[in-house]
């Protein structure tokens, strides 16, 4: 009976020991290693090759064009006559203003003339004083009238003038809008004369490329028309504001070294460097949100536990998101499933692929 109860006893005390599940293996997790991968590449944009001095010229008044002198490509020299303007009506009008100025002068002859009788009969004593004065207040209205009519003439003679457009600077015609027959106002671009030895790119960067381009940043530019080809170059202008109606920022990058090669008007591939920085891009599926901070996943080498890394984040790009600080060189973060982490969780790192 004894051992029957020690039996039942034992069975008893087995069935009430509880199992222990089978440990888990560590759960497989993308990864990618901080370095040259993920190092941010350089920021690289569209520009147009063209000319640091560039001159649209206009007339200064308006009228019909009756001839041009120069076409597209015209190498001209300063004060050379671009276009010319109708003149008969301006013309009319500068004689006009002479011959004002002729009638104001011989008016200025005979009031002196006057006054010098009326001084005579004055010392005789056979007219007042008062009459005098009144023929001296004539002689100055006189010359004012002169200087009137010179000063209004001198404006005649410069609308006369301001029929021929002149080139202000030396330089090669690059573009013309407008023809003979062509009635244009005043201050409207007809010929744009620009100066070929001083090329430079020019450059419309959106508002999400503009971080990191600023002054003397070098730069490195290829023609597409002749790819093989690299010219060294620096940013040499930022505009301060962005434009209106594009909401883009011109900047322009100098090319002291360009060659004949380098036309105006051609297409060129700009790719901006910044040596000192330390910008890293990763995946945007690594970067979540964990305890009201924004953090990446660091996969502990030693033990495979996986800890929350809070993150400064730059910039949104199509690629990726990029990473400022926090993260050092030969780190391993997770970049998949990173929502589903807790810290102290064990995973099984796994390389990603990512394109150079």
């Amino acid at each position: 009976m004894k051992i029957f109860l020690l039996i039942i006893s034992g069975l008893f005390l087995f069935g009430c020991e509880q199992t222990q599940p089978p440990q888990l293996p560590p759960r497989p997790a993308l990864v990618v290693t901080v370095g040259e991968k993920t190092t941010a590449s350089p920021t690289i944009l569209i520009g147009e090759i063209r000319s640091r001095y560039e001159t649209a010229q206009g007339f200064r008044i308006s009228g019909k064009i009756i001839k041009r002198y120069v076409d597209v490509g015209a190498v001209v020299k300063k004060g050379q006559i671009l276009a010319k303007l109708d003149n008969q009506d301006t013309g009319l009008t500068a004689k006009a203003a002479q011959a004002q100025v002729q009638s104001a002068q011989a008016d200025l002859v005979l009031a002196r003339a006057e006054l010098d009788r009326l001084q005579q009969l004055y010392q005789r004593k056979f007219i007042s004083k008062q009459a005098i004065d009144i023929q001296e207040a004539k002689l100055k209205s006189a010359i004012a009238l002169v200087k009137q009519t010179q000063a209004q003439a001198s404006v005649s003679d410069n609308q006369f003038a301001y029929t021929d457009l002149r080139a202000e600077r030396e330089g090669v015609v690059t573009e013309i809008h407008a023809e003979p027959g062509q009635v244009v106002a005043a201050g409207e671009t007809v010929v744009r004369i620009a100066k070929p030895e001083d090329r430079e790119v020019s450059i419309a960067v959106p508002e999400s490329r503009m971080q990191g381009i600023e002054i003397n940043l070098p730069a490195e530019v290829r023609l597409w028309a002749e790819p093989t080809r690299l010219y060294q170059g620096k940013v040499r202008e930022v505009a301060p504001a962005a434009d209106s109606v594009t909401r883009t920022f011109q900047i322009r990058v100098a090319l002291p070294d360009a060659d004949n090669n380098v036309r105006l008007g051609m297409t060129a591939g700009v790719r901006f460097y910044n040596k000192d920085s330390q910008e890293l891009l990763l995946p945007l599926p690594a970067v979540t949100q964990y305890a009201g901070e924004t953090v990446v996943w660091v996969v502990n080498p030693e033990n495979g536990q996986v800890e929350s890394r809070a993150v400064q984040t730059g910039m949104f790009r199509e690629d990726g998101i990029i990473i400022t600080h926090g993260l050092q060189t030969g780190e391993q973060v997770v970049v998949a499933g990173v929502h589903t982490l807790v810290p102290g969780q064990v995973v099984r790192p796994v390389q990603a692929q990512i394109n150079p």
